[in-house]
């Protein structure tokens, strides 16, 4: 980190995603500077799903190639990018872990975080109470439910205020890809503050969905724990986009090896041109 400006990790194109090189302690640490520092900053973390929703929404990769943080939030993203990249990544970059790890520090380091996300009023109650149980120093600033539908321009003129006055220098949205994606690029410069887009990371933390255990986790497992508590809901995201994330993979594998042994090809041409001469 320079005196000016966040250094955010080096990213990679999974697919035509611009995937951050980090695991959690950079991460997080970049967040919490940028918090720190009062710097506008976009995260999101992409699990296969969705890296290729965005490689299949031109509007939507542009935006989020424009984020400063992707973490790979799938197993499946950071196999991904070790595959491709000979990185040595050794764990995830989990949208709803970081969520936890940013409020510790937020908490420890005096940062107000605000809340805008979740089905209900219910659910935010008792993820603001979970939350505060679990890091008791920790200030959250402010919490909505937004509606389901588009908001007005006066309902978002509304948010921005709130959000600005609370005195939040983190914002966690919770409203599901794309939408949480589009909303913090559409609000970058209006409420100036660091946005993660955590996805189920609010259900999961109020208890109202269960999390997959640990160990499944670890195999690139969750959506399959997953797919088994809501199985009407994602069974067609799951079998297109695993489908189309691996597929998407190979041929970009497959791409990156031809080139690689034509650029061998072309140094040894060249160096046997060279001895000759």
């Amino acid at each position: 980190m320079t005196a000016n400006r966040v250094e955010w990790p080096q990213k990679y194109e999974v697919l035509r995603v611009r995937v951050s090189a980090a695991e959690y302690n950079e991460a997080v640490d970049c967040i919490v500077e940028a918090a720190r520092r009062g710097q506008a900053a976009l995260a999101s973390f992409y699990p296969a799903h969705g890296i290729v929703s965005s490689d299949r929404d031109e509007r939507l990769l542009e935006r989020v190639n424009s984020f400063d943080l992707i973490g790979a939030d799938g197993q499946s993203v950071r196999w991904a990018l070790n595959a491709l990249y000979g990185l040595c990544l050794a764990e995830r970059v989990y949208g709803p872990e970081t969520m936890l790890r940013v409020c510790e520090r937020a908490a420890a380091e005096s940062l107000p975080v605000y809340l805008y996300g979740g089905s209900s009023d219910a659910v935010l109650d008792a993820l603001s109470s979970n939350l505060l149980e679990r890091f008791p120093g920790l200030q959250i600033a402010g919490a909505e439910s937004p509606p389901f539908r588009p908001l007005t321009s006066e309902e978002d003129s509304e948010v921005v205020r709130r959000v600005r006055e609370s005195g939040a220098k983190i914002l966690f949205v919770g409203i599901g890809c794309p939408k949480q994606e589009h909303f913090a690029y559409e609000h970058r410069e209006s409420l100036g503050v660091v946005q993660l887009c955590v996805g189920a990371a609010f259900d999961f933390h109020a208890g109202v969905k269960p999390m997959a255990p640990s160990w499944m986790q670890r195999r690139g497992l969750e959506w399959l724990f997953r797919l088994a508590s809501e199985p009407r809901r994602l069974a067609g995201r799951y079998v297109s986009t695993n489908s189309l994330f691996v597929a998407g993979f190979a041929q970009q594998w497959v791409r990156q090896r031809v080139r690689g042994e034509q650029a061998r090809s072309h140094t040894q041409k060249m160096n046997s041109k060279s001895t000759t001469n």
